[in-house]
């Protein structure tokens, strides 16, 4: 069988800023561009069965540019929903909620069309990702590819590990990389992360 490659998408200017983004649908940086396109060599490298992408534009801008144009839109790889905590900083919601941690506290509710999402909630999609990803697997025409955001792919790499949503804290992901998950001996396994041309 093949390995899941995960890509995380490349710099927006909220990453930039450090804001939690999830549905503001922002567009890549001229540097994220040039990570995308850098990405290319590194996932072609690879003998890719099926490319999944978040709906969200920074998401299919990178599949695009890393040479998916064509990759299956998948909203279960949307970021996780930050409800009332869209557009703001770790540090300014640390001066209403010391000590919050997302990977174990979730978000404070936002509007009715954002609500957000507790971390069992973002482990649920990630599980529903997984059966996808290993169906794909299962055909043995090669690894499978997701291109989508951090949060969502450090729990999905937790849940893919044995974890809970909150292992995903220990797996930091950064723009405009890949990481690679693989197997040893029937288990998974972290077999490279965070790599970059």
């Amino acid at each position: 069988m093949g390995d899941l490659l995960l890509v995380r998408h490349g710099e927006t200017s909220w990453a930039l800023t450090g804001q939690h983004t999830s549905w503001t649908d922002i567009p890549l940086t001229d540097n994220g561009r040039q990570q995308a396109r850098s990405l290319a060599p590194l996932v072609g490298g690879f003998r890719i069965g099926a490319a999944f992408t978040s709906p969200l534009r920074r998401s299919r801008e990178t599949a695009e540019l890393a040479g998916f144009p064509d990759a299956y839109v998948d909203p279960d790889l949307s970021e996780w929903d930050y409800g009332a905590y869209e557009g703001v900083t770790t540090v300014e919601i640390h001066r209403t909620r010391p000590g919050w941690y997302l990977f174990t506290d979730g978000v404070a509710p936002g509007p009715p069309e954002h609500p957000g999402e507790s971390p069992e909630q973002v482990a649920e999609r990630a599980d529903r990702m997984l059966a996808k990803v290993d169906a794909a697997l299962a055909n043995n025409e090669g690894s499978v590819v997701l291109f989508a955001h951090s949060h969502f792919l450090r729990v999905l790499t937790a849940r893919r590990l044995g974890l809970p949503a909150s292992g995903g804290s220990m797996f930091l992901l950064a723009t405009g990389t890949i990481s690679r998950l693989s197997t040893e001996h029937g288990r998974p396994v972290v077999a490279s992360w965070n790599l970059r041309p």
